[in-house]
């Protein structure tokens, strides 16, 4: 029963629960950007370069002929496949850049919103300087004795 009552403890920590709200949303917002680079940004992308996909690009190694689609050539064989490679790495260039801009972004908002830092205080003197202070001031003003050997 003892770990039980742990495991609830553990399970109701606010780190876990926004550790797993953090996770959810994250994979939610991960096919929302999956979806922006695949069918918006790689569309435009892949007609700059002759309205080709890259991802039927493929080198045979069994002697597959390259008219085959992707799929047809894996059937029939081993392929290297470096088009479908080189898109998932398009695809994560892509995805880190706008997330960069989004973290950009979210940063310049809190700068804006943070109040500037205090200026420094003084630091303090310590008190035995205080001291050897005052008596320094106090022998300035003291008369010169001069009949010291008397």
């Amino acid at each position: 029963m003892a770990m039980m009552q742990e495991f609830k403890e553990f399970a109701m920590k606010g780190n876990v629960i926004d550790l797993a709200v953090g996770v959810i949303i994250g994979g939610a917002f991960g096919k929302i950007v999956d979806s922006l680079v695949k069918d918006v940004i790689m569309p435009p992308i892949g007609r700059i370069f002759g309205g080709l996909d890259f991802s039927n690009y493929y080198f045979p190694l069994n002697g597959q002929p390259t008219s085959m689609t992707l799929e047809q050539a894996k059937q029939a064989g081993a392929v290297l496949a470096y088009g479908n490679f080189l898109t998932i790495l398009l695809n994560f260039i892509i995805l880190a850049f706008i997330i960069f801009q989004m973290v950009r972004l979210v940063n310049k908002a809190r700068r804006a919103h943070t109040p500037p830092p205090a200026p420094a205080a003084a630091p303090i003197t310590p008190e035995d300087i205080l001291l050897l202070r005052e008596i320094r001031d106090s022998l300035k003003g003291a008369p010169k004795n001069t009949d010291l050997a008397q």
